[in-house]
Order: structure tokens, then C-alpha cells, then sequence
């Protein structure tokens, strides 16, 4: 991990070692920092669906186009995908969801996944990765575009609202432990009852 302030070096930590980072945080905000873990599982945005976030790489280029000045990096950053899939079109990742009875199960190399629900987007997205500023009208945009560009194989049992990206899976137990490796091939198995 590397920590930099607004005109300081960079600063690189071991993540395990809780004591020196805590001690940069500190003398960088002048108040003492103390680093936790939540042992149980973090904090995820959707706790029953709390797997890996799922997009497709087409998906980053297509949204990103819908604004000036931000490239797929720069949206990659916004959204926060732990899996982007490349080779395939975009709003792919809009067939890993079904109704909310039905999940859809996909694979990845060697480890399966069920796909839950579009994943609701917080306020993150709407701010500049490297800044925190406030994107204006970024949210107005992003759903008016969303609802526009929904592909016809979405679900739209899920969208009460339309700031809604990525897809949000659980992780069967099967596929705990397992890894998962750049190149991997995709597969679509198919729908599973809802494990909800």
C-alpha cells in the first residue's frame, strides 16, 4: 500500500503492518488514526449478495462516453468492479441477474458464482476518484442514459431507479477458497433458485 499527501513522497506499507500506518495517518491528520477490521465480512453495499461486483469492460467505455473528461479508467475508479470481463458487449454483465425468485449462475475459470441483483450505486460514483469533488449533474445523467441504453435482457424487476450498475453475486460454498486468474473463460450456466 502506498500513501502520498497533497505534496509529500509516497509513503509504502506492508498491509499487514497495522502499527507504521497508523502512524502515518496520524501524524498526516494530526489526530490519532486506528485501523480495524471488520472480521466478519466488511462492509458491503448489499449484504445478502455481498460476492464479488461483476462489469463488463465494453460496459466501463460505454458509460464513461457518456460524460466529458472521463475515460473507462477514470469510470473503473468511480464504479469499483472487483471482476471486469472483457470480450464481450456492452451491458453484458445486465444477463448474470433474473427476477428477485432467481439468480443466475456463472463461471469463471474454476469457481461458479450466483448472480443477484444491479448492484445500487452510492454517491461514490458521482465524485472524482482523485479529488472528491462532486461531478455536476453526474447522477442526472448517468440514469437518464441508463434508462435509455437498458439492454432488453435486464431484468427490470430490479430498477425501482435507474443508478443502478455492475452486478452484485454470492459466492457458493463450493467456490470459497478457490482462485481466480486474468484470462479465466466466462460461462453463463443458467438460472438457480435465489439463494436469499
Amino acid at each position: 500500500m502506498t500513501l502520498r499527501g497533497p505534496d509529500g513522497d509516497p509513503a509504502a506499507f506492508g498491509v499487514e503492518d497495522r502499527a507504521a500506518i497508523e502512524a502515518w495517518l496520524t501524524d498526516f491528520f494530526g489526530r490519532p488514526v486506528e485501523l480495524r477490521r471488520d472480521e466478519t465480512g466488511g462492509f458491503p453495499d448489499d449484504t445478502l449478495a455481498s460476492g464479488p461486483t461483476v462489469i463488463a469492460a465494453a460496459t466501463l467505455e460505454a458509460v464513461a462516453d457518456w460524460f466529458d473528461g472521463i475515460d473507462a479508467a477514470g469510470m473503473e475508479r468511480r464504479l469499483r468492479p472487483n471482476l471486469v470481463v472483457s470480450g464481450v458487449e456492452p451491458f453484458w454483465e445486465d444477463r448474470l441477474y433474473a427476477d428477485r425468485e432467481t439468480a443466475v449462475a456463472f463461471r469463471v475459470g474454476d469457481c461458479e458464482f450466483l448472480g443477484s441483483n444491479p448492484c445500487r450505486r452510492c454517491a461514490v460514483p458521482t465524485r472524482n476518484p482523485e479529488t472528491g469533488e462532486a461531478t455536476p449533474g453526474f447522477r442526472e445523467r448517468f440514469v437518464e442514459r441508463r434508462r435509455e441504453t437498458l439492454p432488453e435482457w435486464a431484468s427490470e424487476a430490479w430498477f425501482d431507479h435507474h443508478f443502478r450498475l455492475m452486478v452484485n453475486t454470492f459466492v457458493p460454498e463450493e467456490t470459497v477458497g478457490r482462485q481466480l486468474r486474468v484470462g479465466d473463460d466466462v460461462a453463463i450456466l443458467g438460472e438457480r433458485p435465489y439463494p436469499g
